[in-house]
């Protein structure tokens, strides 16, 4: 083979992170009264396209899903031609009849709340509105509470903040994308996983491992991409109400409207309140902020399937607002007075997007698409004495071609794409004078990525991207997955591939500022706060498994992945409870991840998924290498949710309860503080439980109750000093466990 041949192939790109879904079948015809077999050569084709392919000697087909119709044709000399209408991607089994015996058939496939992608290359899982709906979900940060691939974890004891993890690794390593638009990243990294509300989301799709290179160079251990709701499809009318015993109210409204054949929009509010003041643990400090936020969102949405066009145009506002600190604060009289401690965080986000999409008529396998995006936030913040404000301008542009190299196996995806981020950060900590940090980041990128699908056994995408970045310089990405199906119920993926990153240092540690720490810049001459860039290799492997039981399905998944970073920014909290030393890694870190899960259905509507993970993350700390700070080496996770059949007037009940185990943590040293100021070196292991029930009236209007941290779980003693906030030992960051006990609430959904 030529080197040019092999340079080809070895290539890549994608319209998203996420490979195109798949539809694997198998069809049959009958031999005797009691059996059938596999029909070798049968054409199955897509109705109106040139999208299709035959059976192999099995009768077993795989081809890729159309957004142009879901009508498929499958045909054979001497057996009738059926035209079946596939709803969902399930496997899918048909049995052709001989001539004269047509009839009309209707294919439905039962959707599961989270698909594991069988199909594609990438170890990827596909979070439907149903698995979204099993929880509260007031929010992003909040939809992963009955999924074990994302942990959901605290992050200090003031702002009632969660953040997420996946293989070890905290969610800046994690590219998370709206509709394949990066999102939350730069400023909105502390915080932005709130500001997307869960009504919003259509689906939630999460890639384990490297993602692929269309989406840009940042993604590490994963990538995290959100569905929203489409006016054309999204209802006419929703209304969801929800309060919790914690003192949190929430509305959210849907409209949407056709206006002409192509044209819909909707227009989607959010808006959430918490003005009780709660301190269960009585040590005068809120465990949860008081808060108010608004998000306003109108999408337009044009679709021409005569045409081949389609587009959607997005603007969205956010203002949200906390106030934080101890019970009696008044932000009016005691800001920055020694009277009581406080704190505020006021943000203020614009978005806009826009995507526009061409299919070629003539041929359905080749398509255009453009993305653009900018946002602007602002967030003005003070912690007592600490000010952290920035103002974070970002610009995206995003273009992609896709076709074919001779037919429907071999696929490729290019294009160019295009960052700018603006930032100006103001950073001032007690008896100091304010420092201000600006930078602006410059990138252009060009990738290319090839898709080899045989439709039997082995799959292969393989990517490359080559970015010219003001600060990091010109440097390749490559990226490669590949899917083997040794046999006919398991699946083995691998992938491998790099990611480098700028480290936002202050966005993302802004739970430092509330505490006593100061925050210890050893800068090394890069470019980035005088640091140098983060770069990391990551490698996986996994093996999917389906099988039959009792005449029930299920699936048992093994995943192992490690992370190699060749240089890391650190932030060490161990090296003396008064600071946090920030510096590139002397030498290189590492994080390995394991996961066995099950998948399995016990009785009709009833689905059990449980999960064990561990995780081996070390931190190559000046002082020498040690184990991740407050990250449970062991998790155990379960999930039970049972749903009854629908009488006649479509009334009927879901359950829904969540087990979390977390084994023991090691908590930063405070050997140094005095002894009332000391905690102990490791944290004891806990569980959590939580519990949701449904009762659906109608497809118009359901009502839910549900609660979470049944077993009241908390942590004693969170804040370090809290009878002392302004003295030296003063430490809101040192959080293992939930903060507040048993939390309960209930809410209702109507819709039209």
């Amino acid at each position: 083979m030529k080197k040019s041949t092999l340079f080809l192939l070895f290539f890549t790109i994608s319209w998203g992170c996420i490979s195109q879904e798949q539809l694997k079948g198998m069809v049959m015809v009958k031999t005797t009264e009691d059996s059938t077999k596999g029909l070798a050569g049968a054409s199955v084709y897509w109705m109106g396209t040139s999208l299709g392919g035959t059976t192999n000697a099995e009768g077993w087909f795989e081809i890729p899903s159309s957004s142009k119709t879901n009508k498929l044709v499958i045909s054979y000399i001497g057996y009738q031609t059926d035209t079946l209408q596939i709803v969902g991607t399930q496997e899918l089994h048909h049995r052709l009849k001989e001539l004269g015996t047509l009839e009309e058939v209707v294919v439905r496939a039962k959707k599961k709340a989270t698909a594991v992608a069988f199909l594609g290359a990438t170890n990827s899982l596909v979070m439907h509105e149903q698995e979204l709906l099993k929880a509260a979900c007031c929010n992003l940060s909040e939809s992963f509470e009955t999924n074990p691939s994302i942990d959901v974890n605290f992050s200090d004891a003031l702002t009632g903040t969660k953040q997420i993890q996946m293989l070890g690794l905290n969610s800046p390593y994690l590219l998370v994308t709206q509709e394949n638009i990066p999102s939350i990243r730069g400023a909105s990294q502390a915080y932005g996983m709130s500001f997307i509300p869960g009504t919003w989301i259509q689906s939630i799709q999460v890639t384990k491992g490297v993602g692929c290179v269309t989406n840009g160079f940042e993604s590490i251990s994963g990538q995290i991409n959100t569905e929203l709701k489409k006016p054309r499809t999204d209802d006419k009318f929703f209304l969801n109400f929800y309060t919790s015993g914690t003192g949190r109210r929430e509305v959210n409204t849907h409209l949407t409207k056709k206006l002409s054949k192509t044209w819909n929009t909707g227009l989607y509010l959010h808006g959430n309140k918490r003005s009780a003041k709660i301190d269960r643990n009585q040590d005068l400090f809120l465990d949860l902020p008081l808060s108010e936020q608004v998000t306003l969102m109108n999408r337009w949405q044009y679709t021409n399937p005569a045409s081949g066009w389609i587009s959607f145009i997005d603007l969205k506002y956010l203002k949200d607002a906390k106030q934080m600190g101890a019970v009696n604060f008044n932000p009016k009289s005691d800001r920055f007075t020694t009277d009581a401690y406080g704190s505020e965080n006021d943000t203020e986000r614009f978005e806009t997007a826009a995507k526009l999409g061409y299919i070629f008529k003539e041929k359905p396998y080749q398509s255009f698409g453009v993305q653009t995006a900018f946002s602007r936030h602002q967030q003005d913040s003070y912690y007592g004495f600490n000010v952290y404000d920035i103002v974070h301008k970002s610009g995206y542009v995003n273009t992609v071609f896709q076709s074919i190299l001779g037919n429907t196996q071999h696929q490729f995806k290019t294009g160019v794409n295009f960052n700018y981020d603006d930032y100006v950060e103001k950073v001032k900590t007690y008896n100091n004078n304010p420092t201000d940090y600006k930078r602006t980041e410059r990138s252009v990128g060009a990738f290319f990525e090839y898709t080899y699908d045989n439709l039997e056994a082995v799959t292969l995408v393989a990517g490359l991207r080559i970015d010219a970045h003001n600060l990091l310089g010109v440097f390749a990405t490559p990226r490669l997955h590949v899917r083997y199906e040794p046999w006919k119920n398991g699946v083995f993926k691998a992938s491998v591939g790099s990611g480098r990153r700028a480290a936002s240092i202050f966005a993302e540690n802004q739970q430092v500022f509330a505490s006593s720490r100061s925050m210890q810049l050893e800068a090394t001459g890069g470019k980035i706060y005088g640091l140098d860039p983060e770069k990391a290799w990551n490698y996986g492997l996994s093996y999917l498994h389906r099988f039959l039981l009792r005449e029930r399905t299920g699936t048992l998944a093994f995943d192992l992945y490690r992370t190699d970073f060749q240089n890391q920014v650190l932030a060490d909290y161990d090296h003396s409870p008064q600071e946090v030393r920030v510096y590139n890694s002397s030498e290189n870190s590492r994080a390995v991840s394991l996961q066995v899960e099950l998948n399995f259905e016990l009785i009709a509507g009833m689905e059990f998924r449980t999960a064990y993970k561990h995780f081996d993350v070390e931190q190559p700390f000046k002082g020498g290498s040690i184990q991740k700070a407050l990250q449970a080496q062991d998790r155990f996770f379960a999930n039970m949710s049972y749903k009854t059949t629908a009488s006649k007037r479509a009334s009927l009940w879901k359950w829904d309860a969540t087990y979390n185990w977390l084994g023991s943590q090691r908590i930063p040293s405070t050997a140094s503080n005095p002894e009332s100021y000391k905690m102990p070196n490791k944290s004891k292991p806990y569980a959590l439980v939580s519990a949701q029930v449904t009762h659906v009236f109608s497809p118009k209007l359901e009502l839910y109750v549900g609660g979470e941290n049944l077993t009241n779980k908390t942590q004693k003693n969170p804040i370090l000093g809290v009878a002392d906030p302004f003295g030296p030992y003063f430490d809101t960051t040192l959080v293992y466990a939930p903060i507040v006990g048993s939390m309960f609430y209930g809410g209702l959904r109507y819709k039209i």
